[in-house]
């Protein structure tokens, strides 16, 4: 065997340090927003802040981001958005001084308009914003903006027509590691979708990176392939809508380092499985709040693997003529293989593409859950200080909000209330005796969503039981109930992304007829704090 010639030697070590330098693992910092307010001369977004969190959990789960390394950010100001991203500048520029590769990726889903993002009453520049990426200490930093707004089943954004986002799509010599991708043109509206609980765009790209978008069939999905996939689809699905098509943007310009491999599918146990077997066509997957959560284009005798979570999935596969519907359980750390033969027949009016009509699908509905406090106390003088006493109230409260119609809450509640009192009549010395107060009330109330505030105003029906537990024995004890009619209004405070405050009140009438026919009214200010189920 002939050696190496000492240039040789040379060339080979530099080749294998090369390869050992291409090969070493990218660190990647995540900062994930999303917001649903974007102040003045906007509408309140709905999904927003559910894309920040999908993205936020494909990319730990699926993108190689550690948790420790990513930050999500819901309806957060300009302020927070630049603390987080001067974090985790900082550990990028750490983490390149211990010399390891690094990529930061920037995520936002909320209103842009008029040349800067949105955030609540605050607003950030997009062209500041792009100086702060060139700047940023990682080899690798990818944008991805996606600016929907609120509307119907498919809405426009924005008040008026404004330019989604005013960055060059052109790749320069300037913008060497920098990757922007945004959710449609700079003359164009994007758009979000009640079907399937997010953006068109955010969740095509989410789709892809759960393995959509692997056309190459190598368990990995990359940049190019992504965008690809998320351009193709978003265009395809708002071709029809009011709006017109919306086309995504993509400046991209990785010179030296390749494509980017941003979710790796191979290893990965826990997912579903689409074998060879299975026939060609368009499925979907519905979670159990009626979400389409993922697609997946099959085509003949290929495999296809989808990234999904852990939970249970309707399957929809579309034909010409009907549906084929199913289930499918992901368990945790396994794979599920799809067995096609078991899906059954159903009419496009089970469709999660074209979708039903909202009264027959349900908005997208959910609970709360609430502690109350308040004040309750009669009109009339001599009721609140000798009959029916004022008193405060403690209780709880269940509300389901969008079910019978957007924007409408159905309340159910339960307040206790008492304090101890003396009796003052003539011919008796002053009996001492605890009054009780029980109020079960039910309400529906219409809301109108003003960014943080939504103030409400509603019919509601109340069940009194009031009554006189007399510490003196030889006394009857007392209680009085009845159905009383009244309304209800207040302000509703979104504190944070589950947590809200409520500030109240309540007017009500009844008819009191034990001793004499009177017309009486009463009153109750509360407070109210709730958590989103």
């Amino acid at each position: 065997m002939r050696r190496l010639s000492g240039q040789g030697l040379v060339l080979l070590l530099a080749l294998v340090l090369a390869a050992a330098v291409q090969a070493q693992p990218l660190r990647r910092f995540a900062l994930v927003a999303g917001n649903d307010d974007g102040g003045a001369d906007t509408r309140p977004l709905r999904f927003a802040r559910d894309d920040a969190r999908k993205m936020h959990g494909l990319l730990t789960r699926l993108g190689g981001v550690e948790f420790s390394d990513a930050r999500l950010l819901l309806d957060e100001d300009a302020g927070d958005f630049l603390r987080a991203l001067a974090e985790l500048e900082s550990s990028a520029r750490a983490a390149r001084a211990r010399g390891e590769r690094t990529a930061l990726i920037v995520y936002y889903s909320g209103h842009a308009k008029d040349g800067a993002l949105r955030l609540g009453d605050s607003a950030l520049d997009l062209e500041s914003l792009k100086r702060r990426l060139l700047a940023a200490p990682a080899d690798i930093r990818i944008a991805i903006l996606d600016s929907c707004r609120s509307g119907a089943l498919t809405r426009t954004k924005g008040a008026r027509r404004a330019p989604a986002f005013a960055i060059d799509t052109n790749a320069t010599r300037e913008a060497r590691g920098l990757v922007i991708l945004t959710s449609s043109s700079a003359d164009e509206d994007s758009q979000e979708s009640d079907l399937l609980g997010g953006s068109y765009f955010s969740h095509h790209l989410g789709s892809g990176l759960m393995g959509d978008a692997d056309r190459s069939g190598d368990g990995q999905v990359t940049l190019f392939e992504a965008y690809s996939h998320a351009y193709a689809r978003t265009v395809a699905d708002t071709a029809d809508s009011s709006a017109g098509a919306q086309h995504p943007t993509f400046s991209y310009d990785l010179a030296g380092n390749g494509d980017l491999v941003l979710t790796d599918l191979r290893g990965r146990d826990e997912g579903l499985l689409v074998p060879r077997t299975a026939p060609a066509g368009a499925y979907y997957f519905v979670n159990p709040s009626g979400l389409v959560v993922a697609e997946l284009d099959k085509a003949m005798d290929a495999e296809r693997r989808l990234a999904l979570a852990p939970g249970r999935y309707t399957v929809k596969r579309r034909l010409a003529d009907r549906l084929r519907v199913g289930e499918a359980e992901v368990q945790r750390g396994r794979t599920t293989v799809l067995d096609e033969s078991r899906l059954h027949d159903a009419p496009f009016s089970d469709d999660p593409v074209k979708g039903v009509a909202p009264r027959e699908r349900g908005l997208r509905t959910y609970w709360t859950l609430g502690l109350t406090g308040g004040y309750h106390s009669f009109f009339d003088t001599p009721t609140r200080e000798n009959l029916f006493l004022s008193t405060p109230l403690l209780g709880l409260e269940v509300g389901l909000h969008h079910y019978f119609r957007e924007n409408w809450r159905w309340d159910v509640d339960l307040s206790l209330g008492g304090r101890q009192a003396t009796l003052e009549l003539p011919t008796l010395s002053g009996p001492r005796y605890r009054y009780s107060l029980l109020n079960a009330g039910t309400s529906l109330v219409a809301e109108w969503p003003l960014g943080r505030l939504s103030p409400f105003v509603g019919p509601r029906l109340a069940y009194l039981i009031m009554g006189r537990d007399f510490e003196d024995a030889s006394l009857p004890d007392q209680f009085y109930a009845v159905l009383t009619p009244g309304l209800v209004g207040g302000v509703r405070w979104r504190m944070s992304d589950r947590f809200e405050l409520t500030g109240r009140a309540r007017v009500h009438y009844l008819l009191y007829n034990v001793d004499a026919q009177r017309s009486l009214g009463y009153w109750e200010l509360g407070a109210l704090v709730t958590y989103r189920l």
